[in-house]
C-alpha cells in the first residue's frame, strides 16, 4: 500500500513538473525494469496501434467501395472498430499509459482562425 502511495506521489510529482500534460498517475502494476516480455500496456499498445492502421485503411476501402452493400458492411466495420480504439485508448489512459499535451490558448486560437478563414472559400 504504501509502495503505491510512492508511485502514485511520483507520477503526480511528474506530472507537475510539465503542467501541459493531461494524465492519470501510472497504476504501479507495471515493473520497473523492462524486460523482453510483453506486459499489459505493451499489449494494449500494440492493440491500440494496430486498431488505428486498421481505421485508416478501411476509411480508404469505404470512400471506394463501389458496390452499396459492400460500403455499408464495410463502413460498420470501420465504426466498430472506431469504437474498439476509443476503448484501448481510454484503458490505457485510466491506467496512466497515455499522456496528452495540452494545447496552449494561443496555438487553439490561431487554429481556429485558420479554419474559419477556410470558410470564406466554399461555394455554399
Amino acid at each position: 500500500m504504501q509502495n503505491q502511495q510512492m508511485q502514485n506521489q511520483q507520477g503526480q510529482t511528474q506530472q507537475s513538473q510539465n503542467p501541459n500534460q493531461i494524465a492519470n498517475p501510472q497504476n504501479g502494476q507495471l515493473p520497473q525494469v523492462k524486460g523482453p516480455e510483453m506486459n499489459d500496456r505493451d499489449f494494449l499498445n500494440d492493440g491500440l496501434s494496430t486498431c488505428k492502421y486498421i481505421t485508416d485503411s478501411l476509411n480508404i476501402a469505404v470512400r471506394e467501395a463501389s458496390h452499396d452493400q459492400l460500403h455499408t458492411d464495410l463502413l460498420q466495420i470501420l465504426n466498430e472498430t472506431h469504437q474498439s480504439c476509443r476503448e484501448l485508448y481510454l484503458l490505457m489512459f485510466q491506467n496512466g499509459w497515455y499522456k496528452l499535451e495540452a494545447a496552449e490558448q494561443q496555438k487553439v486560437d490561431q487554429g481556429y482562425q485558420q479554419f474559419s478563414n477556410y470558410s470564406t472559400q466554399f461555394p455554399y
